[in-house]
């Protein structure tokens, strides 16, 4: 994960002195590459020791191991900047309608990228192999984060897989109490904060269910109530009307995964398309011919 996205990420959990380097580094992420822990303090207002605390919150060792991480990510962005020089910026009211569609093409292609190169691959192995080897899944979601949900059950449904996902989080919460050793339950947030998928997920692994957090954040309470993590990594941009980067994450996730487990499933996966394919077939109209 890109480092300043870990900060943004983290600084709603952050003490306050903390989150004032945060919010140094943010803004002038450059200055930082020179920044002696005294400097970049003074530059804070704050102690020496906050800006060690802050460090260690984002699990590096010091200010040189944050250095070096922002040294890469800068080098990174100058190789994205290359490619699209116009893409980079945050969207504004002012933007033709050509660099909307630029801009967010860049920056949800980005997400994807960022996804699946932090992915838990270890994690995403065992989430596939408990799916394919025949535990039934249930999905939690609201808001955007429910259609990603809605997605993956459409998914597995199609290659005959038992799937249990609803919009109605009264329903989420049956199917959560239902669930049992035999369950793998995939929540779908992504903050990790939604109060609803929260209780859900709690429910579900007390229920014996096999827990999959599907979450920007891998320190939220519902990546905490869960047992494995699949992190997408994704910034929103602050014009928006809906998420847009996180739900491109969370579906390359689903895709990610359900790929995975047709792998696992396929000496079975031709009569399931098949079947399926043919029940939905007469609700297409034919071709035409010119």
């Amino acid at each position: 994960m890109e480092v300043t996205d870990a900060i943004r990420t983290a600084m709603p959990r952050l003490r306050p002195a903390e989150a004032k380097v945060g919010k140094v580094l943010l803004a002038d992420p450059e200055a930082v590459l020179e920044a002696t822990v005294a400097s970049l303090a003074d530059r804070a207002g704050v102690s020496q020791a906050s800006v060690v605390r802050f460090t260690r919150a984002l699990g590096l060792s010091g200010l040189p191991a944050l250095r070096i991480e922002l040294a890469q990510e800068l080098s990174r962005r100058a190789v994205e900047l290359e490619r699209s020089s116009i893409a980079q910026g945050e969207i504004n009211t002012s933007d033709p309608v050509a660099d909307v569609v630029a801009k967010l093409a860049f920056h949800e292609a980005r997400a994807i990228e960022q996804t699946a190169r932090g992915l838990d691959l270890a994690a995403l192995e065992q989430v596939a192999q408990a799916i394919a080897g025949g535990h039934h899944v249930v999905t939690l979601g609201v808001g955007a984060s429910g259609l990603a949900a809605a997605d993956l059950a459409q998914k597995l449904q199609r290659i005959g897989l038992m799937c249990l996902s609803s919009h109605d989080t009264h329903v989420q919460l049956v199917h959560a109490a239902l669930a049992d050793p035999a369950t793998v339950t995939v929540a779908f947030s992504y903050g990790g904060r939604t109060v609803e998928v929260l209780r859900a997920q709690r429910i579900s692994r007390q229920a014996g269910a096999l827990t999959v957090a599907v979450t920007n954040d891998p320190e939220s309470p519902i990546a905490q109530a869960s047992q494995l993590v699949l992190r997408t990594t994704a910034r929103e941009a602050a014009m928006r009307a809906a998420a847009l980067a996180s739900r491109i994450a969370q579906l390359a996730v689903v895709d990610f995964l359900f790929v995975r487990v047709a792998q696992l499933r396929f000496d079975d996966l031709g009569a399931a398309l098949r079947a399926t394919f043919e029940a939905v077939g007469e609700q297409h109209l034919p071709p035409t011919t010119v």
